[in-house]
């Protein structure tokens, strides 16, 4: 079912059991546009199947937030322009070369290639994928991309990010509505999960400069000014806090900074910036 943010934007909802992310629909009055693809061709099957109950123009153009699975493998179910930034499409390119039989499943199970989750939803929701090849994007952009749906102007941005090298952003100015995809979310490695904490206040800058009052972020419900705010506020205190791989020293610090404990969101934020430190120093 599409959630409704206003006549012109609706989204599917994240769902975190089968991780299927937060996919978008943008319409203009000549054209619609869609943020994510999907983790699955069924997971496209069925955002398209909820878009054709509305009565919107047809779908011109699809953005990729960043070359993540869950929000590309559905890529090939839409009949439109899909568009993402240079970084995307080189990573996207290594994909295109994937089979997906189960003889190669077990190899990049083996290798690591794909996750034993990626895995499971590839067998169970794409169908036919003894034969199912990734489909290749059609439009490249370096750092930004203006695209126009009929008086519905779109803004795309290439951005920094503490979840990968190759975010995109999309802005609707006349809506104040901006979608995150999952860039300000952290990311895993050598099974640490971690906050790049040199790229915290670089990307927390390009978001912010957007006189944006919605935000819908990819594994999330939408977050208004309030929220982001408090998320950004949490983030900040946290990351100052951190200049050492000790957990107990890092918190000693942020009590004596801030003359309180951290409250469970700082916690967890700072517990990652500690990872940072500690992958760092591998």
């Amino acid at each position: 079912m599409l959630n409704k943010f206003s006549d012109s934007i609706y989204y599917m909802p994240n769902q975190d059991e089968s991780d299927r992310p937060t996919l978008g629909l943008v319409c203009g009055e000549q054209y619609s546009l869609i943020i994510d693809c999907g983790n699955s061709t069924q997971h496209a099957k069925d955002f398209l199947q909820e878009i054709k109950q509305l009565n919107v123009p047809p779908i011109k153009y699809v953005v990729i937030t960043h070359a993540h699975w869950d929000h590309f493998l559905g890529m090939n179910e839409f009949d439109a322009t899909v568009i993402v930034n240079c970084h995307t499409n080189e990573l996207l390119k290594v994909w295109q070369n994937y089979t997906f039989d189960d003889s190669s499943l077990q190899t990049y199970a083996q290798s690591k290639v794909m996750s034993e989750k990626c895995i499971e939803i590839i067998q169970a929701e794409i169908p036919n994928r003894d034969y199912f090849r990734l489909n290749a994007p059609h439009i490249i952009f370096e750092k930004t991309l203006t695209l126009d749906l009929g008086n519905k102007i779109i803004e795309l941005e290439k951005i920094n990010s503490t979840h990968s090298d190759d975010a995109t952003i999309i802005y609707i100015p006349d809506e104040k509505v901006l979608f995150l995809g999952d860039c300000v979310y952290g990311t895993t490695k050598n099974s640490l999960f971690h906050y790049k904490q040199s790229l915290l206040i670089p990307m927390i800058e390009d978001v912010q400069k957007y006189n944006a009052e919605a935000f819908l972020l990819g594994h999330e419900s939408i977050c208004d000014l309030e929220e982001i705010t408090t998320f950004w506020r949490d983030l900040r205190a946290a990351c100052k806090a951190v200049n050492t791989s000790s957990l107990e020293e890092v918190l000693e610090s942020f009590k004596l900074e801030n003359n309180r404990t951290p409250n469970d969101d700082e916690l967890f934020f700072i517990k990652a910036f500690v990872n940072d430190y500690i992958i760092q120093s591998l």
